[in-house]
């Protein structure tokens, strides 16, 4: 019982850092992120965030840096709008599963296109 609602807690968190990310955070060196997923501890103390980012390595790594700076700013508005007795901390990670998977797909499509199993 206590899974499932660890996993609708993860969910509306992030469905709501999706919406605080977008739309109230103005620092410049956050460009097109995506909140990927949400892992939640067992005691909702905890969050760890994955972020898809569009861009280079280094505007990955400036986004994460100003995140990481507002960090205080969107637990207290994720404070706001979800009412939890603690509002977890957050963690954000850069996501690198959609990357992967579309390298994946490339390889696939190649192997399948020129029928040369060594990539």
């Amino acid at each position: 019982m206590a899974k499932v609602r660890v996993g609708r807690v993860g969910e509306q968190i992030k469905k709501e850092l999706s919406q605080i990310l977008q739309a109230e955070l103005k620092d410049p060196r956050v460009g097109f992120i995506t909140v990927t997923g949400v892992d939640v501890t067992n005691d909702l103390s905890q969050a760890k965030v994955f972020l898809s980012v569009l861009g280079t390595e280094q505007q990955k790594e400036e986004s994460l840096k100003a995140i990481a700076k507002a960090t205080g700013f969107i637990r207290s508005e994720l404070g706001k709008r979800i009412r939890l007795r603690i509002t977890p901390e957050l963690q954000f990670q850069i996501d690198s599963s959609i990357e992967y998977g579309s390298r994946i797909d490339q390889l696939l499509h190649k192997i399948q296109e020129d029928g040369n199993p060594n990539v």
